[in-house]
């Protein structure tokens, strides 16, 4: 412990700022640990854990650069391949070594956000999101301003292992310095930001998040510690998503007539399989305007969606492999007469 933290502790104490003195303590506490004195650091850390006071992380009335984000319960199916990666980042995370900055890159609607989302979730961490149109200007210079404030902001708050940081769409500010129509003050903003990165409290979590990875700047891409995929979705992986999204819409809305397989059988005409937050958006709307007094309403919607026809033809849903049950309900034509029609023709 040097004599700058004991200074800091009796003037955080005289001002009765307990966050200033929280995040000393906390400073103190790594120090210890990092000297191989776990049993004190521990000790510290359990002091400030113990105590029953709140203490905001940032004064948002006064952040023009934050916003606090609710986490849902909603459940986020993902690839098993990009599961293992996300995995991979909370055990990083665990384990205390200063991993702490990850891409997520993507195509839109492929559940970056989300996942960001739920990583604060799995945590136990609150989650704020960085509003980047506050911090483009168009005055000469003030971008760079508004970049090392932002990051002063992201250092100051009071309890940083319980904070996960979301520059979501970080595009704006990140894409490639030469393809800017201004090299200059694009070239400004990126030191800028790249300085700023390397100065993140290691306890923070930052995630950012991007739908252009290709036209990423390569200097700002090995600031951060590992970079995640989200484009790895096939076509199994999704119809199993989108079994999973209806059967929490199903449960929320309280329909009735559950039929998985013909459900598989409509998203699989699907060519493409849309993204899952496309996915996502047609199956709630499905169910959602569904009549209630037709309990397969929604598959009747899902299919006009993928056919792009308001009758379904009974001679096209054979070649598409559907039972004359099946058949029945995507028309609402009897078995009997559907028989008669197939054998007609």
């Amino acid at each position: 412990m040097k004599k700058k933290n004991i200074i800091n502790l009796i003037k955080y104490y005289a001002e009765e700022n307990d966050a200033g003195f929280r995040s000393e303590a906390y400073e103190i506490a790594k120090e210890f640990d990092t000297a191989g004195d776990y049993q004190l650091a521990e000790y510290i850390m359990a002091l400030m854990s113990n105590t029953n006071t709140f203490v905001p992380q940032i004064n948002e009335s006064q952040s023009g650069f934050f916003e606090r984000v609710t986490v849902s319960n909603d459940p986020l199916p993902l690839p098993e391949v990009i599961e293992q990666d996300i995995i991979g980042v909370v055990n990083a995370v665990g384990r205390n070594l200063g991993i702490n900055k990850f891409l997520f890159q993507g195509a839109p609607g492929t559940g970056k956000t989300e996942t960001a989302k739920q990583v604060a979730r799995i945590l136990g961490r609150e989650i704020f999101m960085v509003d980047f149109s506050t911090i483009i200007d168009s005055k000469l210079g003030q971008t760079q301003k508004n970049i090392v404030s932002l990051f002063k902001e992201i250092n100051s708050f009071a309890q940083p292992d319980k904070v996960l940081v979301l520059f979501d769409e970080i595009d704006s500010i990140a894409l490639d310095r030469t393809n800017s129509n201004d090299l200059r003050e694009m070239g400004r903003a990126t030191s800028t930001i790249l300085k700023e990165l390397e100065r993140i409290n290691e306890r923070i979590i930052l995630i950012a998040t991007t739908n252009l990875f290709s036209h990423f700047d390569k200097a700002i891409i090995r600031r951060f510690d590992s970079i995640i995929d989200f484009n790895r979705y096939g076509r199994e992986d999704l119809l199993e998503i989108s079994e999973v999204l209806l059967n929490s819409f199903m449960d929320k809305f309280k329909c009735t007539g559950r039929n998985i397989r013909l459900f598989r059988k409509i998203i699989d005409l699907l060519d493409p399989i849309p993204k899952p937050g496309d996915l996502k958006n047609i199956i709630r709307t499905a169910v959602a305007f569904s009549n209630p007094r037709d309990e397969y309403d929604y598959l009747k919607r899902l299919y006009y969606i993928g056919n792009g026809e308001k009758n379904a033809d009974i001679q096209k849903l054979q070649e598409q492999g559907f039972t004359v049950r099946e058949m029945e309900i995507l028309t609402g034509i009897s078995k009997s007469q559907i028989s008669r029609e197939l054998k007609e023709n």
